[in-house]
This record gives C-alpha cells, structure tokens and sequence, in this order.
C-alpha cells in the first residue's frame, strides 16, 4: 500500500512537491504559496551554510552532491599568476578575480586578450559585485535590473530580483575597460551587453557610438542588446521604431546576419511600441521567413519542448509564474492543433504536476473536446476545475452548463450530465462550503434542461422555482420542455402550476401555453378555472401596459409635432396587443 500511495504521488506531483504531500498544493494559488515558501527556505538556508562553513563539515550523500555543502570557501592557487586570475573566474569571484588582475599590472603581468574578455564579461554579467551576494542581505539601495524592472507587480519572484544592483559609471568594467590599450569588438560587447542589462541604456549607446567612431564593426550580441533596449531611450512610439529600424540597417551595413534571437528582441521591444506593433510585428514574422527563420507552429513547439526536458533544462524556464506562461502557452497551442486524445494526453501529463490551467486554458480544452464530439468527459473535466479552485469562475461554469445542454446525446450520457449538472448546483447555491456564484438565465435553463432530460422533474422543477426567487425570468423553450415533460408524466396540476407561473411573469406565450394545457390535459373544473384565469389575467396585464402607452402617446402626439412618429408607434402597439389573440377588448 505504501508504494502505491508513493506511486500515485510521483505521477500526480513533480519532485519539489513530495517532502510533504499532505500539503502538496492543488490550486494556482497554493502553487505559488508553496514554491515561494520553498525558495525562501532554500535561500535562507543557503546562505546560513555559506556562512557557517565550519558547522557542514560531513558529507554523507553518495554520490557527492555540491549544493548541499558549503561552497568552496579558500581557492587553490594563491600567487599572483594569470592562472590564478583565470581560477577566480572560472569560480565567478569577481572581487578576488579583479584584485588579482590589478596585481598582475602592478607587477607587469601582461595579461591575453582572451582572459582580459572573460574578466570583463564576468564584471559585466554580475554588475561589479559576487553573484553569492545575491542571496544574502543586501544594504545599499539598488533598483530593479533593466528588462526585469518592466515586470508587473505581484508575480512570484526570488528575494533576490528586488536587490539587483544598477550600472555605475566608472565601475570596475569601465575602469579595466579604458586601461586597455588595444579595444576589440569583444571588449564593447560585454559593456554594451552589461549596460543594458542592468538599466544604463543611455551609457549602452553612447559606447556603441564610440565603438563606431573608432571605426569597430559590432557583433550580433551587441546589436540584439541595443535593440532590445531601445524602447528605453526613446518616449514616443515612432522615434523607437525608427531607432530599431536604423540599428538592422547598420546591421546590414556591417554584414552581420541576424539571427533568431534577433528576431525575439524586436518583437520584445515592439510590445511596447504601441499602436505600430501589430503592423510590424507582422512585417517581422514575414522578414524571418524570408530568412529561412520560420516558426513551424506544432512541431516547433515540441521541439521546444523537448529541449526543455533535456537534463536540468527545465530550470531555464524560470520561476513559477515564467513557467505557468510557458506550460499555459505550449497546452494552448496543442488544445488548437491536435487531436483531442493527443490533447488529453498532455493534460493527463501537465496537470497539476507541472501545470496549474487557468480559466482560458480549461476553455481552451473544452472547445477541443466540442471541436472532436468529445463531449462526454465534460464530467471528468469539471472535476478537475473543481479541484483547481476554477468552480467561482462564472463564465466558465456557464461554458461547461452550455455545452452539456446544447445538444442531446445518449442516456448514459445524459445522466453523466444530469448528475453533473446538480453538482453544478452546488456552486450556485453554497452548499459544502463552496463560494457561492449568481444565478443566471441560462445557468438555470441549463441545469433545468438537462435534469429534464433525465426524467429528474421533480428536481428540475425546484430549479424552476428558483427563477422567482432570484427575479429571473426563464425562456419560453424552457416552459415548452416543462410542458412536455408534464405530459409524458400525466401530471395535469403541475402543467397548471406552470401556466400560472407564465402568467405571474407576464410572458408573451402564456395564452399559448394555457391553450396546450386546456386541449392536451384531462383537467378538472377548478383546474381548468386556474388555467383560463391566468391566460386572462397575463393579457389583462399586457393591454394595461400598452394601453398605458397609448395614453402617454396621445399626450405626446398633442404636445408634439411628430405626428407621423406617434401614429407608427401607436400602429406597432395596437399590432403587438392583437397579435396570436383573438380576444376582443
């Protein structure tokens, strides 16, 4: 039993979800409650470790597993050698690795082109500082990082995304930087690329601008950097347009052919563009075909995909509101291209363990389902909107309701959505603790149909009532299904009920519906009484409201110059109260 239960967790939840499963989460909120707690738990422990080297001195897994022991706190090489300078970046110490180099000068060290180019791109990536930092308590001020800061409030984020530092001019970087005697296109790239990446775009483009006075050809990465910041430099939508514009042509200049990645920062930089973005995000899309970079919708995505579960590539994706846009996206694509079994496939395999579907993700589905008649695992479905906390999203539960009541399938089906249907019900009237939602029209007419369906009329009919309750007022083929429905049963005083209810809702049919009754039902005298009242007194109420009207139209007429206006309407209304009766006033 104990390895079944341990089964069914590893298939229903991804390994950071099973130290505990009785608090596994199940709802998209949960998720993020539960991967936020847990890297709080993981950072604060980190750092406990890292600066308490002395207290983790044991090291019991087998194999050996680096993150869960101290880091390396002494490095290995300690006299001052290029070499030593290469350790410390190849460890990412970027303090020690800049000391080291500065000692190399004052020794008069020369120091390769190639390691200088690694130094500077370590300062750069990190902005000056140890990236462990990043995880420790931090003093200074700093702001968001440059593409970072654009992110809306209240997504999951690390502890850490609220301490990046921001570019300061004449930083270790630049100061390396303007010691070098000889400047190459590699030196300004990581500049360039660091600048932008920690929110100096001014500083970014006023080095590019060097660059090309000293007449140095850049690289793709420089150019996919200054694109993707050049939404940043410019206030109105065409001066960032045209600045994207003008770096591709000095990228055709130059000869350097762009790439994917390319691509991805002008579309990145055209989401804020404005009203010119969907214009030229199209333009964008037919220039990369015309370069052979053509997304092939499906098949890329898997092949995305696929590259995802490649090793520890699924930590690329990001944290766990990057990875619900992702998973969401992929799962929508495959609900628009596949077939309806590849489709559950996937959902069998993403959900919950990887992803939590939101509102347009379940509809999504469920448009795959009606797409490929698949219409008979709406009950399953709804199950699982329940257990993922969706049962509160009205429009939702309305699309379940419409789709089970839209058509008529087979009594092993019909029941499945009859029982659904009242587990609908639920939801609207607050039973078992569940949030409860507004009743609706059609969410009654829905419910009501498919209990009728089922030969449920006594629970159909409770559903009935609740139209007054709620001062809704039901459809005339809801009454007509009623009254069907009461002559397959003989039930004469309840197709009586149903006339009367008509009535009280002054409805246009109810001289209709009391004749079916009085011709297809054996009523008594005081049944067929209750019946011919009611047709009465609903035309009753009917010509006092249009005679209301009259009355109020003659006085306009009389205090009006639309004459002609007034005698139309007036046509309309004598028409509307003598039409289907024959009832003389």
């Amino acid at each position: 039993m104990g390895m079944n239960l341990f089964n069914s967790i590893c298939i229903s939840y991804r390994y950071q979800f099973q130290d505990d499963p009785f608090l596994s989460p199940r709802t998209s909120s949960e998720f993020t409650l539960f991967s936020l707690s847990q890297e709080s738990g993981r950072s604060a422990a980190k750092f406990f470790i890292n600066n308490n080297p002395k207290l983790f001195t044991k090291d019991f897994a087998e194999p050996h597993i680096p993150c869960l022991m101290p880091e390396t706190v002494s490095l290995l090489l300690e006299e001052v050698s290029e070499e030593a300078l290469k350790e410390r970046i190849h460890l990412r110490r970027v303090t020690a690795a800049v000391d080291m180099y500065d000692q190399l000068l004052q020794a008069g060290t020369a120091v390769s082109m190639e390691t200088t180019h690694d130094l500077l791109d370590l300062i750069a990536l990190y902005c000056d500082r140890n990236p462990a930092e990043d995880g420790g308590p931090q003093t200074e001020s700093s702001e968001e990082s440059g593409e970072e800061a654009k992110k809306k409030k209240g997504r999951f984020r690390q502890a850490s995304y609220f301490l990046n530092a921001t570019w300061k001019e004449n930083n270790n970087a630049e100061r390396i930087f303007n010691l070098l005697s000889e400047k190459d296109t590699r030196c300004y790239a990581a500049l360039i690329r660091g600048m932008v990446r920690h929110g100096a775009y001014a500083r970014a483009f006023s080095l590019y601008t060097d660059m090309l006075n000293n007449r140095i050809t850049g690289d793709i990465h420089i150019f996919n950097a200054l694109i993707s910041a050049a939404s940043e430099v410019r206030e109105q939508y065409n001066e960032r347009w045209d600045l994207i514009t003008e770096l591709l042509k000095q990228m055709n200049q130059q000869k350097i052919q762009p790439t994917l990645q390319t691509f991805n920062s002008v579309l990145k930089a055209l989401r804020r563009c404005g009203f010119l973005a969907k214009t030229q995000a199209l333009h964008t899309l037919s220039e990369m075909k015309a370069l052979g970079i053509d997304n092939k919708d499906l098949e890329l995505g898997y092949k995305v995909h696929a590259l995802v579960e490649v090793g520890e590539n699924r930590r690329l994706v990001g944290d766990p509101y990057q990875q619900s846009i992702y998973y969401g996206r992929f799962f929508n694509l495959l609900c628009m291209m596949e077939h309806a079994d590849v489709v559950l496939k996937w959902y069998k395999r993403l959900i919950p363990s990887l992803y939590y579907p939101n509102t347009q993700g379940l509809k999504d589905l469920l448009q795959t389902l009606d797409t490929e008649s698949r219409l008979d695992l709406i009950p399953t479905i709804w199950k699982d909107i329940r257990s993922l906390g969706h049962e509160n999203k009205s429009g939702l539960v309305e699309e379940v309701l419409s789709l089970m009541a839209r058509d008529k399938h087979s009594p092993e089906v019909q029941e499945l959505f009859a029982q659904c249907a009242l587990d609908i019900k639920t939801v609207y009237t607050g039973e078992g603790g569940w949030s409860r939602l507004e009743w609706t029209p059609a969410a009654l007419s829905y419910i009501a149909s498919l209990l009728l369906r089922t030969d449920k009329t006594q629970q159909a009919w409770e559903i009935l009532q609740l139209f007054k309750t709620n001062n809704r007022v039901p459809s005339a083929e809801l009454l007509e299904d009623f009254l069907l429905a009461c002559h397959s049963s003989g039930s004469s005083q309840r197709a009586v009920e149903l006339v009367q209810m008509s009535a009280a809702f002054c409805l246009s049919t109810t001289p209709k519906l009391a004749e079916k009754v009085l011709a297809q039902f054996e009523l008594n005298e005081e049944q067929r009484d209750a019946a011919v009242l009611s047709e009465s007194s609903c035309f009753y109420t009917q010509w006092m409201f249009h005679r209301s009207a009259v009355v109020k139209l003659k006085w306009i007429t009389k205090n009006s110059s639309w004459i002609i206006s007034s005698a139309l309407l007036l046509h309309c209304l004598m028409q509307d109260i003598h039409k289907d009766n024959a009832v003389k006033i």
